[in-house]
């Protein structure tokens, strides 16, 4: 998803929902969900879900009578908790969004004393366990209907 598929206003507004999502936290060293590599991140991936967000963000401008971002923190604060007792699939996808690509970033698996890689292709040691578990199941008939 590039810049253009939501408005600046859009954008303005995910933004800051996002940062209040996941705020930034000094004790853990983490950035917030709105840190420009996070946010560009989330900008990137909403792509199939743009609908939902969109409706989420309209949700959100309805209830604060115009652009979100311009609130003042504590009306944010309470459009935001508004918006949340509400809730809904827009906003439950949004959400998702928001929390996939916060814990993608490295900085955040760094503080969770994770190493900061995806699981594959490095992957991970799986003991091998008893195979001939499995021999029953490859010597049933099928039990499906063959296609034509």
């Amino acid at each position: 998803m590039t810049d253009e598929t939501l408005t600046a206003t859009e954008i303005a507004d995910l933004r800051c929902l996002a940062g209040m999502i996941v705020p930034a936290s000094a004790k853990y060293n983490v950035p917030g969900a709105d840190d420009d590599a996070i946010f560009a991140d989330l900008l990137n991936s909403i792509e199939r879900d743009t609908d939902h967000v969109r409706a989420a963000l309209a949700a959100l401008r309805e209830r604060a009578g115009g652009s979100f971002a311009d609130l003042d923190v504590g009306r944010r604060g309470e459009v935001a908790a508004g918006l949340r007792a509400e809730g809904g699939v827009p906003l439950a996808v949004l959400t998702r969004n928001v929390l996939l690509c916060y814990y993608r970033d490295a900085r955040v698996l760094r503080s969770l004393g994770l190493e900061a890689r995806p699981p594959f292709p490095g992957g991970h040691v799986v003991d091998q366990g008893d195979w001939s578990l499995l021999d029953q199941v490859r010597t049933r008939p099928p039990f499906w209907r063959a296609v034509p």
